[in-house]
């Protein structure tokens, strides 16, 4: 048995922002401002800092297996670490695709060996894997991608998409776009020919039109649904309409880039779903403030720059976002644009309740001693060339963040301090509350 004390820390919930002591036992919150008596076998002054509880990602793509050259999982989870992320939740487009026991189970043996902070992973849908979708019972959820993928991911048939919700039971989440409108925005551009072509291409009814179909399909067959990476105000819109068994999420780069930055960034800031106009940039934001949108999500999906400097459209999309997620959000909390408690919450507790995740998304006695300690007042500078990100660059490069992350701390055990990190395989797999179901 180990106690640890943190002393004299501003914790952050939900609910508010309080000073106290906190108390941890073998891994757990055992009791908050304990009583002077208590029995403490090390003690941390953490006076004038923040406590966060641990961030929980629900939408990674660390690139393992098969594309290890832009990250891995070893990297992707210490630059989760350095951005307070204690867990995330990965997706199926590696190569193999997670799409088989197989395939899961060799990725699951592999975070055991390689990763920092806790994971989970997506189970992908194929349109002709559903039998394997309905057993398996390790994964977090079912990713469907319904437009903006390849292969035997791209799933955008209504029949194959019916029978997905129809008969499986774990949580779907989707990218959503819907892929006869981009093929015929391609086709009008000529494929594109300048960056700023992608958001034309990718616009938002494309992703309106094929949110609403989903939610559709949810509301039919009373199937739990995540909407990915919200970019638009006609997805808010649509989400405004939905059943309560629906859920969402919003990405930083839709919060803090628009259409105005393409000329300035360029294919750094190329993704799917595209950027949107600086109108739909505020109405994500709009929809986290009240409540349309419940859950901060990066989609950290990193390519190398010279992968990214390719003339579009050979420019790939996705960009690198994880290491920065708390800082990042620090900074806004401090320009105004949200409260620390709505960052525990779209960050934590929201995402625990999502995925019915056991023993995380708060600072409360009983849960897993997931949290950073964060100094609100110092810089975090971002610089290409000094990533943690095995890509190694950043499209907020130059900018200096308002907030640092001095540790990161899985179920008790610190994992990020300084620029230092815990053993490979201090990670868990997470583990779900589903009932009966």
């Amino acid at each position: 048995m180990s106690r640890l004390l943190i002393r004299g820390a501003c914790c952050v919930r939900a609910d508010g922002v309080t000073q106290q002591s906190i108390l941890i036992e073998n891994g757990t919150f055992l009791d908050f401002d304990p009583p002077a008596s208590a029995h403490t076998d090390d003690v941390i002054d953490a006076t004038g800092m923040h406590i966060f509880p641990g961030l929980i990602d629900d939408q990674v793509h660390f690139r393992e297996p098969g594309l290890t050259h832009k990250e891995d999982l070893r990297t992707g989870s210490m630059a989760a670490a350095k951005g307070g992320v204690t867990a995330f939740m990965e997706m199926p487009n590696t190569s193999p695709n997670t799409t088989s026991t197989a395939a899961f189970s060799a990725k699951l043996a592999r975070a055991k060996r390689s990763c920092v902070v806790d994971y989970g992973f997506f189970a992908g849908a194929t349109g002709h894997n559903t039998a394997w979708l309905r057993e398996e019972t390790r994964a977090c959820g079912i990713k469907i991608f319904i437009g903006s993928s390849t292969g035997d991911l791209l799933v955008d048939e209504q029949e194959a998409l019916e029978e997905i919700f129809a008969q499986t039971t774990l949580p779907i989440a989707a990218h959503c776009e819907d892929e006869t409108l981009v093929q015929a925005n391609a086709a009008a551009l000529d494929g594109g020919q300048d960056i700023s072509d992608h958001s034309k291409i990718r616009n938002a009814e494309a992703a309106a039109k094929s949110a609403a179909r989903t939610i559709d399909l949810a509301r039919r067959h009373k199937h739990r649904f995540h909407l990915l990476h919200v970019s638009s105000a006609a997805e808010c819109e649509v989400l405004r309409e939905r059943p309560e068994w629906v859920t969402a999420e919003a990405c930083p780069h839709h919060l803090f880039f628009d259409t105005t930055d393409y000329a300035r960034l360029g294919s750094r800031v190329q993704m799917n779903p595209a950027l949107k106009s600086p109108e739909d940039k505020e109405a994500v934001w709009a929809a986290l403030q009240d409540g349309t949108i419940e859950v901060l999500a990066t989609d950290h999906a990193p390519h190398t720059l010279e992968e990214k400097n390719q003339p579009y459209p050979r420019s790939p999309s996705g960009l690198p976002s994880i290491e920065w997620l708390l800082p990042l959000m620090v900074n806004a909390a401090c320009d105004g644009r949200c409260t620390f408690e709505q960052i525990a919450a779209w960050g934590a507790s929201n995402p625990a309740k999502v995925w019915d995740l056991k023993g995380k998304g708060s600072l409360q006695p009983g849960l897993d001693a997931d949290f950073s300690i964060v100094d609100s007042e110092a810089l975090s500078k971002v610089h290409d060339g000094c990533q943690v990100t095995k890509c190694n660059w950043s499209p907020w490069h130059g900018a200096n963040l308002r907030g640092m992350v001095c540790s990161t701390w899985v179920r008790g055990i610190r994992v990020y301090q300084e620029g230092q990190f815990a053993d490979p395989g201090t990670g868990r797999p997470l583990q779900y509350d589903r009932g009966e179901s």
